[in-house]
Order: C-alpha cells, then structure tokens, then sequence
C-alpha cells in the first residue's frame, strides 16, 4: 500500500483506544510504526538486480516479526522523543506494536503478495481487492484521523477503522463479482479449467483486470462489475518458454536463473515482450487491464558470458494519456 495509507491507518488503531489523554501520542507512535516495515526497500544488492524483489513484503511484514520490529521501533523513537511522549517504555511499545502490526496486513489485502508466516512458510498471501494506491480508501482516512488528533478524541480512530472495514468489504464483493465476469468470459470463449485471477485497476475497485492462463497463452481483459456490468474485451500473448522464446540461452547460466527467480516472484505470470524484445514481463500488472504493456520487467543480454545478470526495469511512459483511457473506461465512456 502507498507510504501515506500504511501511516495513516497504523495511527488510526492505537488512536482508538485512546481519549483525550496520550492520543497524540498514540497515533504519532503508530504512524512512524506504520510506515517502518517499508524499510526493507533498502535491502539491494548491485550485483543481484532481483534481490530487492525478493525481500520486498518479506520477513519486515511477517505476522510473527511485529513484536521484534515493533520494540525495534519503540526503542529508537523512547530514546529520541522521552521527554515528549511522556510515556513508558512498555506503553510506547504497545501503540508501535498496534501501528506496526496493521502494515503486513493491509499489504495482503494488495495483489504483490505478502509473507505473512514468514519463517513458518514462505507463501505470499494476495487477496487483491484494493489497489497499491486508492485515493476513495486513504483521503476519509487522512481527515478522520487527522480530526482525531486534532480533537485528541479516539472515537474518530474507531470511525477511521470502521471505515477501512467497510470499504475493504465493498472491495472483497466487487472482487468476487469481477471474478465472476471473468470466468463467464472464459467459459464463452470455450476455455474450460482456466486459472484466473482479478487485480484492480490503478486508484480505484471499480475497473479490474482479468487475467487466466489456459493452452499455453494468457488471456487479460477489464471487467466493471458495478456500478454498470460491461466488459472490455483485451488480448492474449503466450506463456514464456525460455527454450523457444530465447534460443541463445544457455541452460544453467546466470540469466536462466534469474528468469526463473523472477517468474517465481511473478507468481508464474510470465511471457516475452510481444515486440519480439529480449524482455521477460510480469503479465499480472499494465495500466489499462485490456493490454500487456508492462509496469516491469527483465531485460536479458542476447549471447551474454555465463556471468551475465539480467536487468530489472520499470515503464512509466505514457502514463497521463492511460490514466485518461482508464478513467473513461471506469466511467464506462466509449
């Protein structure tokens, strides 16, 4: 979830079990908590292009780390802010630990995938019912918390929770819905067993994105379950198959590992570039859901030394002329 989400709701649990007494306190505490699990973004090696990836929502956002990253959280912030606070250790803990406890959990509810029982399993759990960034979801938040501190009243804490309970189950419906748009789709195109996933659209849980595998290509479209049922028929491109897709490829070398590091955190959603690139492209994400442009991806070095490292890059262009294509297409415009 986006930096301002995560601190906003990890002040708004330890503010709701506060009045007026310490609830600046408590949801300053939480905010900070909130954003720290995020620091894994500067676990990187130069070397290895993928290993920011791999530690992305990894063991900092595993359910049983709260307790370590939270007195870890507590202990600097006591040391830098005592005299502030005006609380004890124990109780500066306890609002980190409610702060730092909401992170992982709303991350799951997000399509990258979490490692909520890290070191028990190393299952990235993705309910994909909310974008990385919904401004419906964050802005009634900012001001219900933001008039809880102000008004140092715990019941707007409890309001911003209610809120963020509610709207996540508005978004849970409109997954189960988009899901089954795009099963139906499937089913009238004569694909039968596919494996299907729905991810919302950027900023919103209105317009969602289908994607399924089935005989070797996948298939991504747009599906609006509400408030009008309409489908945005897209296209397919098929399934990476490293022997075919780059022939050069020597089995075993540092390329081919790393294309299988990358479909693994990929979930298995990979293919080659339709412009015929040495590209390897997450196919699960692309600003409009009817395209396969990719928000990242590998490049690889056609007949590279067995040392050769894969490079991972992102893709932004165009962006303000898609956000205008998504937009009417949320609005259900032609």
């Amino acid at each position: 979830m986006d930096i301002l989400t995560q601190g906003v709701v990890g002040a708004a649990l330890p503010l709701a079990t506060r009045q007026k007494k310490q609830a600046v306190a408590a949801a300053a505490l939480g905010f900070l908590a909130g954003l720290a699990p995020d620091f894994d973004a500067l676990i990187r090696n130069s070397e290895d292009p993928l290993m920011f990836l791999e530690f992305h929502r990894h063991f900092t956002h595993s359910l049983f780390f709260i307790p370590v990253g939270s007195a870890v959280v507590a202990g600097v912030l006591y040391g830098l802010g005592r005299r502030w606070l005006g609380l004890s250790i124990w109780k500066c803990w306890f609002f980190c630990a409610l702060g730092f406890g909401t992170h992982g959990l709303l991350d799951a509810a997000t399509s990258f995938g979490t490692s909520l029982l890290w070191p028990l399993s190393d299952r990235r759990f993705s309910l994909s019912i909310i974008s990385i960034f919904d401004p419906l979801f964050m802005l009634p938040l900012i001001a219900l918390v933001g008039a809880g501190v102000l008004k140092q009243n715990g019941r707007y804490g409890r309001a911003a929770l209610i809120w963020s309970a509610l709207y996540l189950s508005a978004a849970g419906y409109q997954h189960l819905q988009a899901h089954r748009m795009a099963k139906t789709l499937a089913e009238s195109r004569g694909h039968e067993d596919v494996r299907l996933v729905v991810k919302p659209t950027f900023g919103n849980i209105f317009l969602w994105r289908s994607i399924y595998a089935v005989d070797g290509r996948f298939y991504v479209d747009g599906v609006l379950p509400w408030p009008r049922r309409k489908l945005f028929e897209g296209t397919s491109i098929a399934t990476l198959n490293p022997t075919r897709d780059f022939p050069w490829l020597q089995p075993g070398s540092r390329q081919a590992r790393d294309i299988t590091r990358f479909a693994r955190l990929s979930d298995g959603f990979v293919a080659k570039a339709l412009d015929g690139s040495p590209l390897v492209i997450d196919v699960r994400y692309s600003f409009l859901p009817t395209e396969t442009t990719p928000l990242w991806f590998i490049r690889l070095t056609p007949n590279g030394p067995p040392g050769t490292r894969v490079v991972y890059a992102t893709d932004r262009s165009a962006a303000s002329e898609k956000l205008s294509r998504l937009l009417r297409m949320i609005t259900a415009i032609p």
